[in-house]
């Protein structure tokens, strides 16, 4: 067997004999091997050396392997706990797997079943590093100016972005709040004739109803009270590059009407000022909000709408594409572990399933604030359940579903099938008895929804 020689192996025993047993039968297989007869100064070591397995015995004098497993466990539940005990008891095996150990084994050792455990977990380990590196390789693929994503939905959005970007003059792009409107207006930017210009963004939602048409048009000197200069408004400030109106559906009425003819006429008119100015910029409109709604209930032009949706882009919400949790997961581990200057590799299983669950109902940007808060609390290289906010720490159950009536029978059956899956603590035997369903079918089930196990004992 050949074993990546950046292993570290911690053994903690206060048998003087076992250790050296440890440190003879392991010797050729390519671990750093690190050993201490105190269970304190065992526990020094590992927070000095941050070693990948640990080997621990169970019954030692001062502090018992059961505590420093809970201790090693909360800094870092992706390291690999083997406890040891002369003493065995089921019961005392079951809550050392529940507290996270990864195997239990009872002395004296046998050299063979140890040797093969240390190389099954150091195969597990050599798998995540290809992970990760297929993970960034993924990324950098899926990668399209700033967004992440594999899902068919998105490949759409982006084959859509570069067909439209060389000759758009208007597009209205929509969808619910953070799944990333802004980045798809920069990116038709970036990619269009008018990159070299500026790209200006006006938030419509902050403007003050009386002095929209000089945030956006200008005014000139006098023509209202206050106005001690002449102003240059956004369209006039972008030319030749692009106007970015953010949350159109917020613009006041009168200040609809008058973007409507700055669009046909190609031409603004300063507050105040009796000559229009020829104008060469590109428009792009964004909002979370159902515009023909609004038409219907004479809240937003219709003639604006059509001349703004010569071509409209609709972002998809994240929990209509899942497959693409992972790499924006990994995304954003990269971009806050580098941020807060933290060795963080990943998630823990169960908060790749608890994540999975979640309803998601702020999108890309509510998964990256729950990504970076998690890299912010985290003192180990992988992330917890402890470390996600409240709202994720509890039972799935307890997590709002938003409006399921809206949703796909396959949506309803994956929430389904997880949330007992997390009730019975990821026995998938037990959730296949509480779903009534055999044990092939739970697996053929979670298979399809694409839940993969990183490796056994990060549950």
């Amino acid at each position: 067997m050949t074993v990546s020689p950046t292993l570290k192996l911690l053994a903690i025993d206060d048998d003087v004999q076992n250790l050296e047993i440890i440190s003879v039968a392991l010797k050729r297989e390519g671990l750093e091997i690190i050993t201490s007869q105190d269970a304190e100064q065992g526990f020094e070591t590992f927070l000095r050396m941050r070693p990948n397995i640990v080997l621990l015995d169970l019954v030692m004098p001062k502090l018992s392997g059961m505590e420093i497993l809970e201790r090693i466990v909360s800094i870092d539940p992706g390291v690999d706990v083997i406890l040891i005990t002369a003493h065995y008891s089921p019961e005392s095996a079951v809550e050392a797997i529940q507290k996270g150990a990864s195997d239990y084994l009872t002395k004296p050792i046998e050299i063979d079943k140890l040797r093969s455990r240390i190389a099954s977990l150091a195969a597990e380990a050599e798998l995540r590093r290809k992970s990760l590196r297929l993970d960034q390789e993924l990324i950098d693929t899926y990668q399209f100016e700033g967004m992440i994503g594999r899902s068919p939905l998105m490949l759409e959005v982006y084959a859509k972005i570069r067909r439209i970007a060389p000759h758009f003059r208007t597009v209205l792009v929509t969808g619910a709040t953070g799944t990333g409107k802004e980045l798809v207006a920069k990116a038709l930017h970036r990619l269009s004739p008018a990159s070299r210009g500026p790209f200006v963004i006006c938030n419509c939602s902050a403007l003050v109803d009386n002095l929209v048409e000089s945030e956006l048009f200008g005014h000139v000197r006098g023509a209202f009270t206050g106005a001690t200069h002449d102003k240059v408004g956004m369209f006039e400030h972008a030319g030749g590059g692009t106007v970015f109106l953010d949350e159109i559906g917020e613009l006041a009425p009168a200040a609809q009407a008058k973007l409507l003819r700055v669009l046909q006429n190609r031409q603004v008119q300063r507050v105040g000022s009796l000559t229009p100015k020829d104008i060469d910029v590109r428009v792009i409109a964004a909002t979370h909000r159902n515009l023909k709604t609004m038409i219907r209930e004479g809240q937003f032009r219709e003639d604006l709408y059509y001349r703004l949706t010569v071509v409209e882009i609709a972002l998809p919400v994240l929990a209509s594409r899942r497959e693409d949790l992972p790499l924006l997961e990994r995304y954003f581990i990269e971009k806050f572990s580098a941020e807060y200057n933290k060795p963080i590799s990943g998630l823990v299983r169960r908060v790749q399933t608890r994540l999975a669950a979640y309803p998601w109902p702020g999108n890309v940007r509510e998964l990256e604030n729950v990504i970076g808060n998690a890299c912010i609390m985290t003192n180990g290289n992988l992330i917890d359940i402890g470390d996600l906010p409240e709202k994720l720490q509890g039972s799935l159950t307890d997590v709002p579903l938003g409006d399921e009536d809206s949703l796909s029978l396959h949506e309803l059956q994956r929430r389904h099938v997880l949330r007992v899956l997390e009730s019975v603590g990821g026995n998938k035997a037990r959730a296949a008895e509480v779903l009534g369903i055999g044990r092939a079918t739970i697996y053929e089930l979670l298979s399809r929804m694409k839940i993969v196990e990183r490796k056994k004992g990060t549950a």
